[in-house]
């Protein structure tokens, strides 16, 4: 089945939603992610720079500022709803998976 757009979030989506929370350049971003990760999630520059385009084209983040070439940006508050429901989605499948977890561990 397809995805819908923006109905879930890759992990890397995620993650550049997240470090967009505050403003940051392009990579700034890609700092930001593995700095948070310890080097476990990586977004290319590629992955990134599209991620961005379509993140802004969606309206999820505008382009704040552009200083010595670097092009900052933020989140918006569609973005910022976008990675909360994500963060809502990955809860409930972590309760979830508990949930079985301790009903196998039942006598």
């Amino acid at each position: 089945m397809a995805r819908r757009k923006l109905e879930t979030l890759t992990e890397q989506m995620f993650y550049v939603l997240l470090a967009l929370r505050r403003e940051r350049h392009g990579y700034g971003v890609m700092q930001a992610i593995a700095a948070l990760t310890g080097g476990r999630v990586n977004v290319g520059a590629g992955t990134l720079y599209a991620l961005l385009e379509r993140f802004e084209k969606d309206g999820l983040i505008l382009l704040t500022r552009t200083e010595f070439n670097r092009k900052y940006y933020r989140l918006t508050p569609q973005g910022a709803k976008t990675l909360e429901d994500e963060y809502r989605r990955i809860r409930q499948q972590a309760a979830d998976m508990e949930q079985v977890l301790r009903e196998e561990a039942e006598p």
